[in-house]
Formats: structure tokens, sequence, C-alpha cells
């Protein structure tokens, strides 16, 4: 089993840069394909990016391409989401997730396992 603690959101103004970072417990993290999701208000959550076990091959939805970078270091059970050129729509709760199961990245929901508790990320002047 694992557990996801998110931390690092906040308010912050368009252009501007966010780290998020999602601490992990559990043996199995190192084997885990690691996500990002998003949701705003009123709408379903969506898919920002995701991260092989190994951290060789990264995954980015086209709205955040260019400007989100997906890292993890096994070592201390840790996966990040740099987050620069932020906009306004970019606003949401951003939850870390943990597929156990899959050998390829995906990129709906449905396939991740353990979910963490969300942090909120506000970009507005």
């Amino acid at each position: 089993q694992v557990q996801l603690v998110e931390s690092g959101g906040g308010l912050v103004q368009p252009g501007g840069s966010l780290r998020l970072s999602c601490a992990a417990s559990g043996r199995t993290f190192s084997r885990s394909i690691m996500g990002w999701f998003r949701q705003a208000a009123g709408t379903e959550r969506e898919f920002v990016a995701a991260i092989s076990w190994s951290g060789g091959v990264t995954y980015y939805a086209d709205s955040v391409k260019g400007r989100f970078t997906v890292s993890r270091d096994n070592a201390k059970n840790t996966v990040s989401l740099q987050m620069n050129s932020l906009k306004p729509e970019d606003t949401a709760v951003y939850y870390c997730a943990a597929d156990q199961t899959s050998s390829l990245i995906a990129t709906i929901s449905l396939r991740y396992d353990y979910w963490g508790q969300g942090t909120q990320v506000t970009v507005s002047s």
C-alpha cells in the first residue's frame, strides 16, 4: 500500500512558478508509475503529467507541455511537479497518484490505485 501527501501549493501571479511535491510511504513506491492530476471547480479531474517508475519516461497533457516538468527521486520516495509560466487556467486542486499495476503510463484516473489529498494551486493577479 502507498500513502501520498502533496505539498507546495499556494497563490501565485500569472507567469510565476510553483513546485509541488508528493511524499510517498510504502516500499513499492519505486515500482509505481506516478501521475499528477488536477481538478478545477465544477470540472472533472484531468491528467497533467506522469513518470515511469525509473523516471526514464514522462508524459504530459498538451495544456502543460513545455511549462511543467515531472521528476522523481526513488531514494527519497518523492515525486515533484515543477510548474512554470503559470496561467489562470492552471488554477485547480492538484493530486498525485500511484499506479502499481500498469506497465505503461496511463492518463485516465481509474488506472491509478492510490491518491493524495490534494493541494490547491491558485494563479491570479
